[in-house]
């Protein structure tokens, strides 16, 4: 049996949803999204994350898929939430669509995070990770788009069916970190994209900027692409305080989250990851679990915590509702108040009440 029949025995589609295709290839190659030089985290072919442990081989993915652990989940998780939100908002309103896909309101622009709203996140219509709920926003119900953010290329924070139909309803500013034009524009070839290494930054008007920001985490669409596209998390300045989003990362050495508070002072909200972290072994370098998460917000000292990426796909091995139920004893044990970091459930929106 060769890589490509195994990998479909293993469910494909849902190894190229979290990227662990592109643990398939170590041989250096042409990067046919990027040219550009050598820095301190682009070799000249692949980007990395400078110090952090990056790609796990074949034998630990078969590791991971064959060795069981993996909790079921239901076909159907509905959210209690359903939000249609209002045109704009001059102060500041997010709400969570669903997994890492947020609409944020702030002075008067309507910015999505990585949205997707495809029944699937996979390469392939007929298969791979299947919503177990709705998008908490419908498509219709979207106010009108003017940014749209992207953090990374996995299919589960990059779906170009959502991207191109927003593209033809509403004509965005399409933002992502380097290489990821070229990913997009290979289905819609009309969409500009407007690309930033980390440490860039882009005007997003209203007094709005966008900040590119290092995650450690990774990037592949496919199975010899690994890293080749560039991630990131995003700082917003706005009037209406900062705002952190990650879209995903590990903890690793925590230095990346001390350089945000050090930067940009404190967040007055923070979207941290708190899903698709088991098992431990295989995810912990990419994916934060709950604790972690926390750690976070001890370190940045957002004023609100929102948690996602969890509850809409099956992409490991944790249950549905163990990511909110690991938050709360997490925080429990860190001594902060419940309320401070919610686990935000698709169609559940946050506003600060001063």
């Amino acid at each position: 049996m060769n890589r490509r029949t195994l990998l479909k025995a293993l469910g494909l589609p849902v190894i190229a949803a979290t990227g662990a295709l592109g643990w398939m290839t170590a041989a250096r190659s042409r990067n046919r999204y990027y040219e550009g030089p050598v820095t301190d985290h682009f070799d000249g072919v692949r980007f990395f994350s400078p110090g952090q442990p990056q790609d796990k081989g074949f034998t630990e993915l078969l590791r991971w898929q064959l060795g069981g652990g993996r909790k079921d989940w239901p076909d159907s998780f509905p959210s209690p939430f359903r939000d249609k939100p209002p045109a704009e908002v001059q102060g500041l309103r997010t709400a969570l669509i669903g997994h890492a896909s947020f609409l944020i309101q702030v002075a008067g622009l309507n910015i999505l995070t990585d949205p997707v709203l495809s029944e699937r996140a996979s390469p392939v219509s007929f298969a791979g990770p299947k919503r177990v709920n709705p998008p908490g926003i419908a498509f219709e119900d979207l106010p009108p788009i003017h940014v749209v953010l992207i953090t990374h290329n996995h299919y589960d924070h990059l779906d170009t069916d959502t991207l191109g139909r927003l593209w033809q309803r509403d004509r965005p500013k399409i933002v992502a970190p380097l290489g990821n034009d070229a990913v997009i524009q290979a289905e819609h070839p009309e969409i500009p994209v407007e690309t930033r290494d980390w440490g860039g930054s882009v005007d997003l008007g209203n007094g709005v900027t966008a900040h590119f920001e290092p995650a450690y985490h990774w990037s592949a669409r496919g199975i010899n692409d690994r890293r080749m596209a560039l991630w990131c998390a995003y700082v917003l300045t706005t009037p209406a305080g900062t705002i952190y989003h990650i879209g995903d990362t590990g903890f690793g050495d925590g230095k990346i989250f001390h350089r945000v508070r050090e930067r940009f002072g404190k967040p007055r909200l923070a979207h941290l990851p708190i899903g698709a972290y088991e098992p431990r072994w295989f995810m912990e370098p990419q994916h934060m679990n709950p604790e972690d998460a926390v750690k976070v917000l001890g370190i940045v000292e957002a004023e609100q915590a929102l948690g996602h990426h969890w509850g809409t796909f099956r992409l490991t091995n944790e249950g549905v509702d163990e990511p909110p139920q690991e938050l709360a004893a997490a925080l429990q044990a860190a001594g902060i108040p419940p309320e401070r970091f919610r686990a935000l459930r698709p169609g559940e929106a946050w506003a600060p009440s001063d």
